[in-house]
Order: structure tokens, then sequence, then C-alpha cells
């Protein structure tokens, strides 16, 4: 029997649907399988690692079939040394199982960073600089100088701050600043509804010196010090208010936003 009479016999096709039909099985049994094998379509929320120890996020990786790594590390002060402060991704994502988590702990000591030159140098370029070591400016007092506005000491608390030495990131630097003799005025600001924060670089760009921070009785946790705003001050302002430069104006701060709205 020639080819071209077997390809269209009864028994050929019956092979090839036969063929056919151990195909298509083995595709779909091939599609079930991978389905299975990546868990396709389904997906579990992230667990919050937030504040565990990385044994305790490793335990509960394990308990939601995850895997995790420490890929950073970074200095919390309000945070325990050595508890995870951050995740990717996020607690409350949809992940797949076996997903690894990347995590970022707190570190047991703070980055130290070198103190730059902030003295013989204009109050400005020093607040710059301060910012870009990543520092933070403490209180600023003034003192007679034939040098206007000029920094003459950094202090952290009551030492002198030597140049290229290593300090704690984050560090407030207390600079001295000139002033001429002569007995300058300057407008007095309204600090009334400002955040410690706020009042303190106001006063500070108006050539003045943060005084007494008093806090109320609704200031309690250090998440209510930085929220808290001024309700009184003293000297107290008026339209016509004036004071020397280098003057230092002492504030009173609260949580209790009808308290200082009624000051105003």
């Amino acid at each position: 029997m020639s080819l071209s009479k077997f390809i269209f016999t009864r028994k050929f096709l019956k092979h090839l649907i036969l063929a056919a039909l151990v195909f298509i099985i083995l595709l779909i049994i091939a599609m079930q399988g991978l389905k299975i094998y990546t868990r396709h379509g389904q997906s579990h929320p992230v667990p919050d690692f937030y504040g565990l120890t990385p044994r305790e996020a490793a335990g509960t990786a394990k308990q939601h079939e995850l895997r995790i790594i420490i890929t950073d590390s970074i200095f919390i002060d309000e945070a325990p040394p050595g508890v995870i402060v951050d995740q990717i991704p996020k607690a409350g994502h949809g992940v797949k199982q076996n997903r690894t988590i990347s995590l970022t702990i707190n570190s047991t000591q703070p980055e130290m960073v070198t103190l730059p030159q902030l003295t013989d140098i204009s109050l400005r370029q020093a607040l710059v600089l301060i910012e870009n070591s990543g520092l933070t400016t403490g209180n600023i007092t003034y003192q007679p100088s034939e040098y206007n506005n000029l920094v003459l000491d950094a202090k952290l608390g009551p030492v002198k701050l030597i140049p290229g030495e290593k300090v704690p990131k984050g560090t407030k630097i207390d600079l001295v600043v000139g002033r001429e003799h002569g007995g300058r005025l300057t407008s007095l600001p309204d600090l009334k509804g400002l955040t410690v924060e706020e009042a303190t670089l106001t006063l500070n760009n108006s050539m003045l010196t943060a005084g007494v921070v008093i806090f109320d009785e609704t200031v309690i946790t250090a998440q209510d010090s930085a929220s808290a705003r001024v309700y009184m001050q003293s000297p107290h302002r008026d339209e016509t208010s004036t004071v020397p430069l280098g003057a230092s104006v002492d504030i009173w701060v609260t949580t209790d936003q009808l308290k200082f709205q009624d000051n105003r």
C-alpha cells in the first residue's frame, strides 16, 4: 500500500486523533501543574515586621511561608536598637509564598558625621552647613562683637566643638553669634500657633535667642512635643513691639488647639 493511500485509511486517522487527544491531555496537565507550582492567582498579605527583632521576624516569615533579608540599617532614636524599622513590600501588600521581604534594621549606634567649620563665617552659611551635614541647629545666642552676624563659637552644650571631629548624626549644634554694639532693635515676631521648631527658626532668622520652652499639662509624649504649638510668649507682642538684637524670648506651648487659638 502506498503512503498516500495509507494516510487516508481509517487506521491512520484513528491513531492521529488518539495522538491529538493525548497531546491535549498532556498540555492541560502541564498548565495545571504550572498554576499549582506558581500558585497562580494566589497572594497573601505581608505581615507587619515593624518593631520585631530579626529572630522574631524570621519566625513570622516562616509562619507565612515567606523569606526575609536585612538589606539596610539606619539609626532612629525613638526606636529600640536592633529592631525592624522598615520593610519592602509594606505590611498588607499581597505577595505569593516564598517571596523575599527586604528589611531595614535600627542600628545600635547612631551614624557619625564630620563637624564642618562653623566659626568665622556668617550665620546663614553656618545654618546651611549644619543642615547639609545631617546635623540640626540648637540654640543661637548673641554677644557683642565688632563683626555683626558672624559665628563666634559652635558648642554642644557647654563644650566648644572642634571642626573635623565626629558627632552623632542629628546632633543639635548651639551657635554663638556676634552682634554690633549700639543697641540695635528688631521687630518681635508673632510666634503664636507655631511649633517649637518653627518658633526657634523664626527667632533665629530675626537674630533673637530662643529662651525657655514651657510645656503645659497636655504635652506628655515626644510626639506631643513635636506637634505642640505656641499659645503665649514673653516678651508679649503687639503691632509696634521691638526688642534688642539677641534678646531672649520664652514660649509656652500646648496641644490644645483652642488654647492657642484663644490667645491669638
